[in-house]
């Protein structure tokens, strides 16, 4: 793949996705204050819906919550990207997502440009051993005990959790496998990409490593910020903000330390859509062929082995 030249004569990228598990105000202001007053601008993904269910193993503040609402679309108003995160914080039928979709869209004026999908709910698509082909799949329905072998049906035709049609039709991108390298685009150089096997997703792209506070810490430390500059490449953090980040209306100080020193560097801080989009049309949307996907498959296949999270 050609390097990439970024805009405004920005030497590398960087921006996070935040996962919305157990968010809330309290939680998370503290963290967007210190992002927005630094010059990021990142992803945050919702639930449009209140729950009805109890959580699939977490929960947290939906938009059905006028406070955190009305906080959500502020950030919106800021630039932050809002994404989508599943209709709620369970499962959910067709309907009920045809039901988040539109709800999303009258909050935040339109379809979320990007998404991950939230833990084992049962409409994920192409999730647990779907996320891979041929062996792999087989290894990773092994290793696991065959747990989720037919637990995610978002890609079903016909299976009341199927939606796979709306969100080939509604959303631009959609996460799929975690990496432990702060240059998530030397890991994955082909993002956005389409993968045929799974033609109910546009496009995918791929994140580095930092589920929590600890890990993301760990990620961005001095070192691996300094070689994802001379590197030039592009670093997507799949994270939870909710997870660590500030205690008691105070940011952590690690945390804050390693984002006022990468702000500090020709970074190039847009939400997830903005830098998918930039790829995209410096060198079309790449279609995933048989021996890329293995190497991405592999490579993931492993790290989950090891981290467990992703």
């Amino acid at each position: 793949m050609k390097p990439i030249v970024w805009p405004e004569g920005k030497t590398f990228a960087f921006t996070v996705f935040d996962d919305t598990d157990g968010a809330s105000v309290e939680k998370l202001q503290p963290v967007y204050n210190l992002l927005a007053e630094l010059g990021f601008r990142t992803t945050k993904t919702v639930w449009p819906l209140p729950g009805t269910q109890p959580p699939e193993i977490v929960g947290g503040a939906t938009c059905a919550d006028a406070t955190y609402r009305s906080w959500v679309q502020g950030l919106q108003r800021q630039g932050f990207e809002i994404a989508w995160h599943n209709a709620t914080y369970h499962s959910s039928t067709r309907e009920n997502t045809l039901r988040g979709l539109e709800e999303f869209a009258r909050l935040f004026g339109g379809h979320p440009r990007t998404m991950a999908t939230h833990t084992t709910c049962r409409e994920a698509l192409y999730w647990g051993p779907d996320r891979l082909s041929g062996l792999r799949r087989w290894c990773y329905l092994l290793l696991t005990g065959f747990r989720h072998a037919k637990r995610f049906r978002g890609h079903v035709q016909g299976d009341p959790y199927f939606w796979g049609d709306l969100c080939r039709e509604r959303i631009s991108y959609v996460r799929n496998f975690v990496f432990d390298d702060i240059n998530t685009l030397a890991v994955c150089p082909w993002m956005p990409y389409h993968d045929p096997a799974r033609p109910f997703v546009s496009a995918w792209f791929a994140s580095s490593e930092g589920a929590h506070v600890q890990s993301f810490n760990g990620l961005l430390c001095e070192e691996n910020q300094d070689r994802l500059e001379a590197e030039g490449g592009a670093c997507i953090v799949y994270t939870h903000l909710a997870k660590g980040f500030a205690e008691g209306g105070q940011v952590n100080a690690r945390f804050a330390e390693l984002m006022k020193h990468l702000s500090r560097k020709a970074g190039w801080f847009v939400p997830v859509a903005t830098l998918l989009d930039y790829l995209r049309e410096q060198r079309g949307l790449h279609v995933l062929t048989p021996p890329e996907r293995s190497r991405l498959e592999w490579r993931w296949l492993r790290h989950k082995l090891r981290v467990g999270t992703t």
